[in-house]
């Protein structure tokens, strides 16, 4: 199980900037989700980074500095808490790219193997590491290849929650044009003596831009993104829109 944070703003800032006061408390969700994490931007001038490290963010000066000082007008940030029997490495901490895509998630899909007969043969190959995360990933990037963008994020979410069994399906995909994210998820499956909202992806909308994140931190005020929803958000406009999943 893992925390998502991603963001658009009309100009650029850091993961800090746009958060506001209370992203020390996002950030403290890592002492838990202790399992790597990573950063992906994807400016409006084509400009992209990814950072990741498979040790705990809250004690990463090199996240700490990325936080606070990587600017972007969009970015993703994930904490990841390993699947039980996926090896803690490099390979297998989000985010996950091919293209102009970035993509990170929450949740699980069991087995791994299940996503197989989704994914296009030739992205085979570019598997780096072993997590359902990664080929979930790429089912998506199967169907967005022959649908277009919005039609295959969510065909590919139809698909495998008819096929699959999963605790979530949340996640987050960030393109030159458009943010996109994905609230899938299935609350019985809620990991130990987590709330009842550790599957909910809550939204802010300003002037300084559009921010979704997981829950477990002061978000008052937000909007919650609602069970088998997308989420787009057009990144010229910044105009926010859900689709039904």
């Amino acid at each position: 199980m893992c925390r998502l944070m991603g963001y658009v703003a009309p100009e650029a800032t850091t993961l800090s900037e746009i958060s506001g006061p209370n992203f020390a408390q996002f950030a403290a969700l890592s002492a838990i989700h202790n399992d790597g994490w990573g950063i992906a931007t994807n400016s409006a001038a084509n400009h992209s980074t990814v950072i990741v490290e498979p040790s705990p963010a809250i004690d990463s000066a090199k996240f700490l500095d990325s936080a606070e000082h990587l600017k972007s007008d969009a970015a993703l940030l994930h904490f990841r808490w390993a699947t039980a029997g996926l090896e803690v490495k490099e390979e297998n901490t989000h985010p996950f790219t091919y293209g102009e895509y970035s993509f990170i998630h929450n949740g699980g899909v069991m087995p791994k193997e299940a996503l197989d007969q989704f994914i296009d043969d030739d992205l085979f190959a570019l598997l780096k590491g072993d997590t359902d995360s990664e080929r979930y990933f790429y089912a998506v990037v199967s169907h967005i290849r022959e649908e277009g963008l919005i039609p295959g994020v969510v065909n590919s979410i139809r698909q495998i929650r008819s096929n699959c069994a999963f605790s979530s399906l949340n996640s987050m995909i960030l393109t030159p044009k458009y943010y996109l994210v994905v609230s899938e998820h299935d609350n019985s499956k809620i990991p130990g003596d987590f709330p009842g909202d550790y599957y909910e992806l809550f939204y802010r909308q300003d002037s300084h831009g559009v921010l979704v994140a997981s829950s477990g931190w002061n978000q008052d005020g937000w909007q919650l993104v609602p069970n088998h929803r997308l989420l787009v958000v057009d990144r010229t406009t910044l105009e926010v829109s859900l689709l039904e999943i």
